[in-house]
């Protein structure tokens, strides 16, 4: 049978998820293989260095900068408060001496008899890495940070801003093709992760942002929208970063697009349960995609690995496209739209850009059959 490798987005009700919770740079992990960690709890910890400073501390004490050495009332490494003497001239007269005080609070990194230059250096920002999820430590990297094991149900989005949040969830619609307005936003909802139906607008996104909503899950969002949440029109860039308030993941596609079936019934049915999501996106290239993960509750107070129930988890295979999948088109003319796979042709054939690609053939919805690259689809792994 016919098959194509291609890129897809993950939408399971039960599957084993691995995270990596690492520090940018060496540390202290904090957690040992085989606890059982919720999803604020601290794995890890390390130091980030303060903002360097330079003062010309040559022009400022009127002396050659070969000798500013003999100057300095501090040495390198020496620990200083701000507006404290680190510099002095000497002189008989008093009103003559010329002095060279600290801007900040911190140390003395270096002292250059090249450039007359004094390097100093704000005291380090402590950085806390926590497990995201709630499940069991598998694996510690000692200096650098753990991975995390869990059980849950699972769901990529197609977009996302904002970083990882956790929460409870909360359906504030009835179905998947209803917008997610303000008057649906209450402050009840505070510290909470909404699900919408089918779109957002920059109204709701302002009243959720007021009351304090942690993240936001929905079908669909307009340009125009993402653009003013942001303040600027979004590049070819990995989101995630982003401080606009909350999370927000969109599942299908830039416009009004009703939130997929299966996705809706899976968040539905996890209605109040503790949730993580990550709006982290890679724009373009695919490889990053925003995620809620629910971890199930047996599983997180038994510890992943274990087999709740006599359910077996499912596991992460590598899989073909397949005539009778259920795929995403991700490029206009039909972005956004769900179909079928009929059929994939193993000769390349030309498009309207007159070159020549290999091609999917989907059946959408209306049951009408359209050709595209197959470049141009994601899976949807359900």
């Amino acid at each position: 049978m016919a098959h194509a490798y291609t890129p897809g987005l993950r939408v399971a009700d039960r599957v084993t998820v691995r995270k990596n919770r690492i520090l940018p740079l060496p540390g202290k992990t904090l957690a040992s293989v085989g606890d059982r960690v919720e999803a604020e709890t601290i794995v890890a910890r390390t130091d980030m260095p303060g903002k360097v400073f330079s003062v010309n501390a040559a022009g400022r004490l009127g002396i050659p900068p070969g000798e500013v050495a003999k100057y300095m009332i501090k040495k390198e490494g020496d620990n200083v408060e701000e507006n404290e003497i680190i510099a002095e001239s000497k002189s008989f007269i008093s009103w003559l001496k010329a002095t060279c005080f600290s801007p900040i609070k911190g140390s003395i990194e270096s002292i250059s008899t090249i450039t007359g230059q004094v390097l100093l250096r704000e005291p380090p920002n402590p950085l806390e890495v926590p497990a995201y999820i709630d499940g069991k430590v598998v694996e510690v990297m000692e200096g650098e940070g753990v991975v995390v094991e869990t059980v849950a149900t699972f769901v990529q989005g197609i977009f996302g801003v904002g970083g990882e949040a956790v929460g409870p969830l909360e359906l504030v619609v009835k179905s998947p093709d209803e917008p997610l307005t303000p008057n649906l936003i209450t402050k009840e909802h505070k510290g909470k992760i909404l699900v919408g139906g089918s779109v957002v607008r920059m109204d709701a996104l302002k009243k959720a942002v007021k009351v304090g909503v942690k993240g936001i899950v929905v079908g669909g969002l307009f340009d125009e929208d993402l653009k003013e949440l942001l303040g600027y029109d979004l590049g070819v860039a990995i989101t995630g970063s982003e401080k606009i308030g909350f999370t927000l993941v969109i599942t299908e596609g830039f416009s009004e697009i009703d939130m997929a079936q299966k996705t809706f019934e899976l968040l539905k049915n996890n209605a109040g349960a503790k949730t993580s999501i990550n709006g982290a996106t890679q724009i373009r290239a695919g490889v990053l995609r925003p995620e809620i993960i629910i971890p199930h509750v047996d599983v997180a107070v038994a510890g992943a690995g274990a087999e709740p129930s006599g359910e077996s988890p499912e596991t992460e295979t590598e899989s073909g496209m397949e005539p009778g999948d259920m795929v995403r088109i991700i490029r206009e003319p039909y972005f956004g739209v769900i179909g079928r796979v009929e059929g994939l042709p193993v000769q390349p054939q030309e498009i309207e850009t007159e070159t020549k690609v290999r091609v999917v053939e989907i059946r959408l919805p209306d049951d009408s059959v359209v050709v595209v690259p197959r470049a141009n689809v994601e899976m949807i792994q359900l």
